[in-house]
């Protein structure tokens, strides 16, 4: 394969920088001239963006409108909203342009998030870590009463994925009934799936409703009032996915009703959510600041991720976290 010209709008600490430029070779990189802020954040357009082949980041979508050289763009977000639309489909299909996303890079750390949320709720951590009181006091006895253990509950995960895979492995030693919804089963599932004109039955049967549905137009809103009001009394809620998927008003009033026990939320619509919004004062509400990717060394690992992409891609093998644009 001939050198290759390869873009990249990301964000690197000082080794990754130094681990991308080494790792790229014999192919040439194209640094923007301004970085993006994050992995969320939208790339600029970039007169250099023309030259390149390969992009990785968050490459502006007129910059590849625009581009003839462009075959491969390789997120370094596990999410594709930006890109999930029939024009980008319809673009990519037309020019075999391929997209990669980075979805192992954040999976296990996110799994470990909602499985943290999980424990924390269920064995009763934020109140026993407001509380201080002698033992043997009423408010003693109950939060020693209050911990009830995932074992044998009934978790329901919208969602499945990478992120999935990893929490169901981490749900295993507790034998909890695991299932999942998902719009297209594809047969490799190690969980039972539900189908869509189950939902409302398996809602009602959770004790714990996970949310890690991504952003597209079928999943915008998707917890509504009616499938708050599906759930079983009591039942927790956790989002991991994307804010939009979630009626935060209905969320409110399922909380302050009782229908909801919990939220345990690391995503909200918009981000951060206003000062005076309802949700940071409700008490059964628990907000991380979409942070249930993160982990040590994390900008390192998304470089190993493309750079391992990098060498398949060279080889013709199959790329990992393909999106499929038909």
């Amino acid at each position: 394969m001939h050198p290759l010209r390869i873009f990249s709008d990301s964000r690197l600490t000082e080794d990754a920088e130094r681990l991308l430029r080494e790792g790229v070779a014999p192919h040439s990189l194209i640094r923007a001239r301004r970085v993006v802020s994050s992995v969320l954040a939208k790339g600029e357009p970039d007169p250099a963006f023309l030259e390149a082949e390969i992009a990785f980041g968050q490459p502006d979508l007129a910059d590849i409108e625009r581009s003839e050289r462009l075959r491969w763009v390789h997120l370094s977000s596990a999410g594709y909203t930006r890109y999930d639309t029939e024009a980008f489909r319809s673009l990519a299909r037309s020019r075999g342009l391929r997209l990669t996303t980075s979805s192992h890079v954040y999976a296990q750390a996110c799994a470990e998030h909602v499985f943290a949320f999980l424990l924390a709720q269920s064995r009763g951590l934020v109140p026993a870590l407001r509380t201080r009181t002698p033992n043997g006091s009423p408010e003693w006895e109950r939060l020693r009463a209050m911990p009830r253990s995932p074992s044998g509950q009934d978790i329901l995960i919208l969602g499945y994925g990478t992120i999935a895979t990893h929490l169901i492995g981490l749900l295993q030693p507790f034998h909890a009934r695991v299932s999942a919804h998902r719009r297209q089963p594809k047969g490799d599932e190690l969980v039972p799936i539900v189908p869509s004109d189950r939902l409302a039955e398996a809602l009602g049967r959770a004790d714990h409703v996970v949310d890690i549905l991504p952003d597209n137009a079928g999943s915008r809103g998707f917890f509504d009032t009616a499938r708050f009001a599906a759930m079983k009394p009591g039942a927790v809620f956790y989002n991991i996915g994307r804010g939009t998927t979630v009626d935060q008003g209905a969320l409110l009033a399922a909380l302050r009703s009782g229908r909801l026990g919990a939220a345990w939320l690391d995503v909200t619509d918009p981000e951060p959510l206003p000062e005076d919004h309802p949700l940071l004062a409700e008490p059964r509400c628990h907000i991380t600041p979409h942070t249930a990717g993160g982990h040590h060394g994390e900008v390192e690992t998304l470089v190993r991720h493309f750079l391992a992409n990098l060498r398949r891609y060279e080889t013709g093998a199959d790329l990992v976290d393909e999106v499929n644009n038909r």
